[in-house]
This record gives C-alpha cells, sequence and structure tokens, in this order.
C-alpha cells in the first residue's frame, strides 16, 4: 500500500483498521487538506452493542483524535427492517418504544468512546428522514437507481438464498434505505466518508453511487477487515455469547477478563486496534518473552476497559482479578447469582449451579466439566458429577465457582 499523507488515514494504515476502499488516493488527498465528515451506522437491534462493533467505533475515534467529524448514525428508520446481512432468518420488529430505550442505553458507550461534548462529534438517528418518506415519491425518486439484477449479486442476499432462508420484501429493501441514508447525510452534515465491516462493502458502494447520480457528489468508502483470533475463532465470540459493552449486559470484571484473556499472538493486533497507546510502546509490549506477555495482557485489559468502562471501572476489575487470582481471594465484582437458602438448604447439585452462574451452557457441560476436572468449588476440585453445594459452603454469605483456572462467578444466599 503507497504511503498516505494524511494523519487520519496514516493511522488507520498504520494500526491495522483499513480492509477496503473505494478511492484511497483522492480519500487522503481530500483528509489531507481540510476536516472529512464521516460516519458508521448502528441499528439498535439491542440495548447494547457488543465487541464485535468496536473497531468502527474505534475508527470515528481515530478521526476525532485526527481532527476530523465523526458522525455516529443510530438506526431508528433501519432497525424497524433489519440488516439482513449475516443472517439466516428475519430480525424480530421491535417496537417504536423500545428502539428509542436502546438508543439511549447505547449511546452511553459512545459518550465514553467518542464524546459528544465538545460538538466535534455527533449522534444522529436516520428515523428522522426515513419515517417521513413518502413510498411512491421514494420509489420514483431513489428505487429507480437500482436494479433487482445487481442486488441479488450482494452477499447479503445471495448467501441467504442460497441456504433457501426466506428473504422478506422488507429486508430487501434494506440496502437502498442505507444508501439513502448517506445521501442524506451529504446533504444535511456534508458527510464525505462511509464506514463500515468488511460485510457492508456492497451496501457502503450502494451509497457511494446513488449520491454520485442524484448529487453529483463524490463520497467515499473505507472497511474494516474481520478481526479473527490466531485460532481462528471470530473475534469477541466467546462460549458464553456475545462481549457486550455495557455494564448493563456484562460485568467490569468479565469484560476486564475478556481482553486478559487474549491469545499471545493476539496481543500487538489488539493494542494497536482497541487502545490509545503509542505504537512504539505497543512493539516493547509485544517483545516481552514468556510469562512477561501476561503484564501485557494486563495492560491491554486496563486500556480497553478504560475507553469503554471509564477508569474506575478499569481499576475496579482490575483489582479483583488481583484478589482471585494473585491472593486467592474473592473478588467483588465478579458475576454474581443469588440462590434462595431454603434451596441451598437443601443441597443444589453443583451442575446446576455451574449452569446457572454461566460457567456452562447447559447441565451437560457442566457434568463434563467436572469430570474433567476443570471445575472447583471455593478453590477445590469438584470430585464427583453430582456432588452438591449447601449453606455450609458459603463463606461470610457467598461462594466461589470456578471453571478452569480464568472464569469464576460467586453464588449468594437470597
Amino acid at each position: 500500500m503507497t504511503a498516505l499523507k494524511s494523519d487520519f488515514l496514516r493511522t488507520l494504515q498504520e494500526r491495522g483498521y483499513i480492509h477496503q476502499a473505494t478511492d484511497l488516493a483522492a480519500l487522503d488527498a481530500l483528509a489531507d487538506k481540510e476536516p472529512v465528515v464521516a460516519y458508521v451506522g448502528y441499528d439498535a437491534t439491542a440495548d447494547s452493542l457488543h465487541v464485535g462493533h468496536l473497531v468502527s467505533i474505534m475508527m470515528l475515534r481515530r478521526m476525532k483524535q485526527t481532527g476530523h467529524k465523526p458522525i455516529v448514525l443510530m438506526g431508528g428508520g433501519t432497525t424497524k427492517i433489519g440488516d439482513p446481512s449475516g443472517r439466516d432468518e428475519t430480525r424480530q420488529l421491535l417496537t417504536d418504544e423500545i428502539i428509542a430505550s436502546n438508543i439511549a442505553e447505547i449511546r452511553r458507550t459512545f459518550e465514553n468512546l467518542v464524546g459528544f461534548e465538545d460538538g466535534q462529534a455527533v449522534l444522529t438517528n436516520n428515523a428522522e428522514w426515513l419515517d417521513r418518506l413518502a413510498y411512491i415519491p421514494f420509489l420514483r425518486d431513489v428505487g429507480r437507481h437500482f436494479t433487482i439484477n445487481r442486488m441479488l449479486t450482494f452477499d447479503s442476499v445471495k448467501l441467504r438464498l442460497e441456504r433457501e432462508q426466506p428473504l422478506t420484501f422488507l429486508e430487501f429493501n434494506y440496502m437502498i434505505l442505507q444508501a439513502y441514508d448517506f445521501l442524506e447525510l451529504y446533504r444535511r452534515h456534508g458527510c464525505r466518508l462511509q464506514m463500515g465491516g468488511s460485510d457492508q462493502w456492497g451496501n457502503i458502494v450502494n451509497g457511494v453511487e446513488l449520491a454520485r447520480r442524484i448529487a453529483g457528489a463524490e463520497l467515499f468508502g473505507l472497511t474494516t477487515p474481520l478481526i479473527t483470533t490466531a485460532s481462528g475463532a471470530k473475534m469477541g465470540k466467546t462460549a458464553a455469547g456475545a462481549v457486550w459493552l455495557s455494564e448493563k449486559r456484562l460485568s467490569h470484571f468479565d469484560y476486564w477478563q475478556f481482553w486478559r484473556n487474549t491469545e499471545d499472538a493476539d496481543v500487538g493486533k489488539f493494542l494497536k486496534l482497541f487502545t490509545d497507546l503509542p505504537l512504539d510502546e505497543i512493539a516493547r509490549l509485544v517483545a516481552l518473552q514468556g510469562q512477561e506477555i501476561n503484564e501485557a495482557k494486563k495492560i491491554l485489559a486496563n486500556e480497553a476497559t478504560r475507553l469503554c468502562r471509564g477508569e474506575a471501572a478499569a481499576g475496579q476489575a482490575a483489582e479483583t482479578a488481583r484478589q482471585t487470582f494473585e491472593q486467592g481471594g474473592i473478588g467483588s465484582d465478579l458475576p454474581t447469582i443469588t440462590v434462595a437458602r431454603e434451596r441451598l438448604a437443601a443441597g443444589v447439585p453443583l451442575y446446576e449451579l455451574l449452569r446457572e452462574a454461566g460457567l456452562a451452557a447447559s447441565n451437560g457441560e457442566a457434568r463434563r466439566l467436572i469430570k474433567g476436572g476443570g471445575a472447583r468449588l471455593n478453590d477445590r476440585p469438584i470430585a464427583g458429577e453430582t456432588d452438591t453445594a449447601g449453606l455450609a459452603d458459603l463463606a461470610e454469605g457467598v461462594m466461589k465457582l470456578s471453571a478452569g483456572r480464568k472464569r469464576h462467578a460467586l453464588v449468594k444466599a437470597g
């Protein structure tokens, strides 16, 4: 790749964010000459985003750091349809009230990672224009620029049809509305760049072409690579499910611990993508050998948690980890479940508690964990698959369950 002149794109290149671009040289020249307005869109299908969204969020952060203007576009309108990309089935339709509530919760994450207080970044909602569209004029003015032939070639459509999964006419409209979002943001905010994951390439190109045809505008698209771990797994997917950015969905400790458990070969890549540490400091950390690499993982966990959850959350999670792993104690920020005292008095099978605490996906998985010697109660191996826990196992009102060396949870009597 050729040397880039603009601080923004050079930073993205050095840190590993760039996968595809519609015209990288022209975008670089523009970004070197003047502040660029760019956006990433997020549908509000849940009350939190997850780690899979974090690469694009960090790109918005890099924009702001290098003097450009990021727009966070919340899909209050498109959420009512659902993006078919990467889906085998139609998304559940949400009410306006649920979508508004989800957007309010998601905004908190962007306040930490991007920040709106200085006016250099904005959050907007595509319901502002999509909800007002008149169907026939929209079909005439915008729909005529899209051919069914081409729409059938996009992965979001083609893969669904190849798997013989239904694709509703409602979802088929999604790519047209996303393209229209880009045109509308250009008209309202002078937005010249749309960024997103590699699975959004077709949708982004649609927007670039629509703006050229309708407004004669030169817009740009930029995508990030699919981030996988060194072992080939999709980054952000765990046995317990998605790694949520909101503390309402995932405790500070579990979020911190996700980063602490990074594979050795991924430490450098993740430090570049998900922290603000200078590249020379990252190079020093990556060069650490043997057990010292664990210090780099702790720094990654501290920095990533600080950016997303705040300084206090990072400190709290790190202290919980220190108490749990270095002192053998019980950290106060571990995931906690409450079990009725009467139930504990009668004795509860430990495989049930492991499942209820989220340390196993099923009773069968919990039994296999115990049988394999990977389950512990209060730091002692659980001997038998049918062993139970009771009131006598409580210490100061709690007991500690462990799955392996790194996953822990507390059980309280209620």
